[in-house]
This record gives C-alpha cells, structure tokens and sequence, in this order.
C-alpha cells in the first residue's frame, strides 16, 4: 500500500464521510512522523487546512525542535499555523493528573477553542492502525465491555481520524520515500507508559507468533466495531419498549426484557450508553438486583451527573439532586470509585514504597492502619468538621472552603471520604491530620483524583 497511500487515504475518507473539499480542517501536527504524513497527504489532496502545534514543555530542547520543524512545514505549505505553549508540569502539579492525562485535556480544550474562533468544521489527529491496536489491549488489560475492544473511532463529533487504515510501517515507509522530514519522540522508547509496554514489549512478541498480525487485528477491530453497532440498534429497540420518562425520570421496567437475553449485559448497555454509568458501577447494582429484599430498594448509584437506584425490581434513572450526598460506601480492596465527575483511585503501598511525602491536592497518602472499613465517599454537609493536616484544632469544613475561596459552583461538588464518623479526606484539598503518615506507619493508603 505505500505506493498507494495518498490513494487509500482519499478512500478512506470519502468511504466515511469524513469531510468534503468544502471543509476547513484543523490539522493537529505534533512532528512526530505520522501527523507529518497527515500534512502532506491533505495538502496533496488539496484540503483547506491550518496546522495546530502543542508544546507541552516537557523535552527541553527536544519540545521546541519540533516546534521549529511543524511551523517550517506550515510556512512551506503556506498553511497558517497555531501554536501554544503549556505548562504541562505545573497543571500535573496542580492537579495530581498523570502526564497522558493533563497532556489530552489540555491539548483537546485547546483544539475545540482553535476550531470555533478559526470557523474549522473538522480537528483531524494523527492516530493510525497500531494505535487503535494499542488501545484494544490497554482497554482489555484495564478491564472493559465489547466497546472498549473496537479501538480508536474514526469520528467523534469534530475530531476525524483519516489514518487508521494504515500502518505505523506504512507510515513510516511513505515518509522516507517522500522525503518528508520528521522528528522522534525520545518518550517512546521508554516502558514507563503503558501504551509504550504494549508496543514494545507484548505486541513484537505476538507479532513472531503471526507475522500477519496487524492486517489481522484491523480486520478483528472492524468485526468487533460492527458487533457494536449491530448492539447499539438492539438496545435502542430495547430502550423504546423497558424504559419509560416522566418528569425527567427513566424507569427501566425489567420485567419486560426478554428473558432469553443476557440481563446483565443488557442492563450495562442501556446504563453505560445513554447515562454514562461505569462498568464497577454496574455491577453493584446488578449484584443487588440479584439479592433482592427490601434492603437493595431505594440503595443508590452514581454517575456523574446521575443517579440510579432500585425500586421494586425496577431501576430509575434521574439527574443528581443539589441536595443529594452521593453516599457511596468503599469495602477494602476497592480499586475506585466515582464522585462528581471524577474517580478516585485507592491504593495500599508500604511506607519504604513512598518516594514523595510531599504530593500535590489531588492526591491523599494516609496511614492505611487508622482506617476503618468500609470507607463512605460523599459530599461534603453543613456541621462537617476535620482537623486540617498541620493543624491541631478542629475547623469547619464550610469555613475551610470559605478561606480557600471555594467558588460556590465548587463546593457543591465537593466530597469528603470518611472512616466511621471521621473525615479522613476533604477530597482533592487537605487530609485530616489524624490521618497523616507519622514515624510509625508502616502501610499506606494512596488515593489519586482525576477527572474523567
């Protein structure tokens, strides 16, 4: 297909629909070989295009090399060129996200902005056929249902991926028979990540078992892909004929799902799909539906705007009350759970495991021993009093988020994680000092927010 790229390309977007010769496309062009083959191919097939560069300030000199290179490229072309620069490491700081995490939000805000001011009707990312592949695992290693294992799509909303027919090798190929400079991200050899242990590590691997791995995969990817649709068009069939609405309440009617399909997967897809219930989520409540009884009625379950609870073998659906304390208990071993928008994620680690005791907000290291289970996740109510690590008086949590300038939009989305009566966390601001790590602990609990 190298040869035949600029052709298969052409295909591939007019196969989808992607965009029309009438479009203005937002090129995101990192440097990197494969955005810099999606420049040439869409300046060869004479699209209307401007070039968006991120620099994201974490390679040093590295960053602004291909800062260089992309606006050199844009100038050739005479395309015009959108470049910004982000602290990446300070909103890491300030927000406890991993580096993949602050990198996307900060990139994809950006793009949006970029695509509204300059009238793009398409953002279209670099992403090609091994990625998806890449995808399908970490999405199967994480745990996830049958959507998780399609891959990357082609297209949501604005953004387009015109690349995932084709090969990194391809790619690649076309690039040093074009002539088409690049540059090489020195992170991509590196096994900290865990894209980067799938690519190098297990998939080379698999790849000696079949060589014809990756034709493979895309062919797998694009069956799964078309299992997806097939499911999507059963559960709206299934949605018109158990869900009712009224007021702004959902009630799925369980009693008139067919009883020859699976209950639980049906369940999953009519509460992952239109209400953004996660899949840990889902299996509460369905292990609940299964003991019946009057303690599982009216018990509640979190989306991020949204609340299910059982009511009499059936389930309802509706939107988060402000008044509503999102209670959410945490048994040992739980590995997260779900407040607001955002999940909190647990882990128990020996004290000499602790490099850093000095962690940004977003993130709570706290004697493991002092806890006692289950923990309770909830929002944060008037009368709530901790004593602030560094403190040795009890303070109010409403004048704690008072001092801090807590916008009021903020504070109802505020959470505080309990053990018993005690605040061990005003999540995402300061533990409670009963809490903190001392010369004697020997086990901690690390728990990180992120957005999501």
């Amino acid at each position: 297909m190298n040869t035949n790229l600029q052709e298969a390309f052409q295909h591939y977007i007019d196969e989808n629909e992607l965009v029309t010769h009438d479009d203005r496309i937002l090129l995101t062009v990192s440097g990197g070989v494969d955005s810099m083959v999606l420049l040439s191919l869409f300046i060869n097939a004479g699209y209307r295009v401007g070039v968006a560069h991120c620099n994201f300030q974490l390679r040093g000199a590295e960053s602004d090399e291909d800062e260089v290179l992309v606006e050199q490229q844009a100038a050739k072309f005479g395309v015009p060129f959108y470049n910004r620069r982000f602290d990446t490491a300070g909103e890491m700081e300030r927000t406890g996200e991993s580096m993949e995490m602050a990198a996307r939000r900060l990139r994809y805000a950006w793009f949006n902005d970029l695509s509204h001011e300059h009238g793009y009707s398409a953002i279209a990312i670099a992403h090609h056929a091994d990625d998806s592949i890449e995808t399908f695992f970490i999405n199967l290693l994480r745990g996830t249902g049958l959507r998780g294992l399609t891959g990357i799509s082609t297209q949501v909303g604005k953004v387009i991926r015109p690349l995932l027919f084709a090969s990194r090798k391809e790619i690649l190929e076309y690039a040093v028979q074009h002539h088409i400079p690049f540059r090489e991200d020195s992170t991509n050899r590196s096994t900290k990540y865990l894209r980067n242990k799938i690519r190098l590590g297990l998939i080379p691997r698999i790849r000696e078992i079949n060589p014809k791995f990756t034709p493979l995969m895309i062919r797998n990817l694009a069956r799964l892909t078309d299992a997806q649709r097939f499911i999507d068009h059963g559960i709206e069939r299934i949605r018109r004929e158990a869900v009712t609405s009224e007021a702004g309440i959902d009630t799925i009617h369980l009693e008139r799902l067919d009883p020859d399909f699976p209950r639980e997967f049906v369940i999953y897809e009519l509460l992952a799909s239109a209400y953004g219930f996660k899949g840990d989520v889902i299996d509460s409540l369905c292990r609940a539906l299964e003991q019946k009884g009057e303690t599982t009625t009216g018990k509640r379950f979190y989306a991020r705007d949204r609340v299910a609870y059982i009511d009499r073998g059936r389930i309802v659906v509706t939107q988060i009350a402000p008044d509503d304390e999102c209670r959410t208990t945490i048994p040992r071993g739980t590995p997260r759970a779900y407040c607001g928008n955002a999940a909190l994620y647990f882990e128990t680690l020996d004290i000499d495991a602790i490099k850093n005791f000095g962690v940004p907000e977003q993130i709570a290291q706290v004697d493991a021993d002092r806890l006692h289970y289950p923990l309770t996740l909830r929002r944060w109510k008037e009368g709530d009093w901790f004593i602030p690590f560094g403190m040795t008086g009890r303070k109010k949590v409403s004048d704690f988020l008072i001092d801090a300038k807590v916008s009021a939009a903020e504070k109802q989305r505020q959470f505080v994680l309990l053990s018993g009566d005690d605040i061990v966390w005003l999540v995402g601001r300061r533990i409670d000092d009963r809490y903190r790590l001392t010369p004697e602990t020997e086990n901690v609990l690390r728990i990180t927010k992120e957005i999501v």
